[in-house]
């Protein structure tokens, strides 16, 4: 009730204008001890995945906190887990505003950002700032390119940020398929994604043995793949023993919200109308992997079925952004009791 009410009051503004108040009234509400009255009590749920132990499966996604700036906030209203970014090695103004836009006849938004963020070394500063890590939390942090790197350089870029946040990260997110980043989503093809993970594999396997720790790596894919691209995708995760692989980013496809108003917005669409088609993604992907590499189901969740349905279809962990913002942090309580409910029904 209360963040229906709050809601109104954000849906009254632009929307990147809202998404500003709302994360700087998260981070007053936690530094007054009042989180606990956003979002209620979330049950433990405890699931060991890539290594890590989450005590429960449901995160936040990246680009809420581009810079983590609001990270022990956010963490204070239960989610299992935190992922911040995309970040660049440099910082970067992003697409020209507006570039955020509501459809809330269907629970929707479109996004052309652009990983506007203020650089890697901004954003380490701030995680280390924060107390989330340090009292065990498991944060993510998701990288890219610099939207001025050519694209057959791309993977100089990820190389920087894997090798500046390695010590920072629970987990490091490989964005390879923001539609908003000219000629980002052609690193999924087979030769193209082949070379960068073998590069960023060796990277990590060196990091690991310079710093003593291993920190796992997940690779984030687009829901507008075809089902040999899928296939392709999945095989090249077994080969390089990727970590984890997150289903999935937004779609550039209209469906579900034609003609409406903000729908002929370039970008990509998130919300419900994302669900059926990322969790289709995610089914062929998990049949595919048969278990080889865990993945994280991101994509629709608006309510705690969603995300049953998630796990239900392949996935170890959720994540959900677009439904934070419709549903507010009830959602994560919803979301986590849906999944331990129906961890407790079926049978094993």
């Amino acid at each position: 009730m209360l963040y229906s009410l709050i809601r109104k009051f954000f849906f009254s503004l632009d929307a990147e204008t809202a998404h500003g108040i709302g994360m700087s009234g998260a981070s007053f509400a936690h530094s007054a001890g009042l989180s606990c009255l956003l979002s209620g009590k979330v049950p433990n749920c405890p699931v060991e995945v890539m290594g890590l132990r989450f005590p429960n499966p449901v995160g936040l996604a990246a680009g809420l906190d581009k810079n983590g700036e609001h990270i022990d906030a956010l963490a204070a209203l239960g989610f299992g887990f935190i992922e911040v970014g995309t970040v660049t090695p440099r910082p970067q103004p992003g697409n020209p505003r507006p570039r955020l836009f509501r459809i809330p006849e269907q629970q929707a938004i479109i996004n052309r950002m652009g990983f506007n963020n203020g650089g890697v070394d901004a954003l380490l500063a701030n995680v280390a700032a924060a107390q989330f890590t340090r009292r065990g939390g498991i944060l993510g942090i998701n990288i890219g390119k610099n939207f001025d790197t050519p694209i057959d350089r791309a993977a100089d870029d990820y190389l920087i940020a894997l090798e500046k946040v390695y010590d920072a990260a629970s987990y490091v997110a490989v964005n390879i398929s923001s539609p908003n980043t000219k000629n980002l989503r052609d690193l999924q093809r087979d030769d193209a994604l082949d070379d960068l993970l073998g590069r960023l594999k060796a990277a990590q396997a060196s990091l690991a043995q310079q710093r003593g720790r291993y920190v796992p790596m997940a690779l984030k894919i687009a829901p507008d793949l075809d089902e040999t691209q899928i296939s392709a995708i999945a095989d090249l995760l077994r080969r390089h023993r990727m970590d984890g692989v997150i289903a999935t980013n937004t779609t550039l496809s209209r469906a579900g919200v034609e003609g409406l108003p903000n729908a002929e917005q370039a970008g990509g669409l998130s919300g419900a109308p994302l669900l059926a088609a990322s969790t289709k993604v995610l089914e062929k992907l998990a049949a595919t992997l048969a278990g080889e590499v865990p993945i994280i189901g991101v994509g629709g969740i608006l309510q705690g079925a969603d995300a049953q349905a998630k796990i239900a279809a392949g996935a170890s962990l959720v994540q959900f952004y677009s439904g934070f913002i419709y549903r507010g942090p009830q959602l994560i309580g919803d979301a986590v009791r849906a999944i331990a409910a129906a961890r407790v029904t079926t049978p094993r």
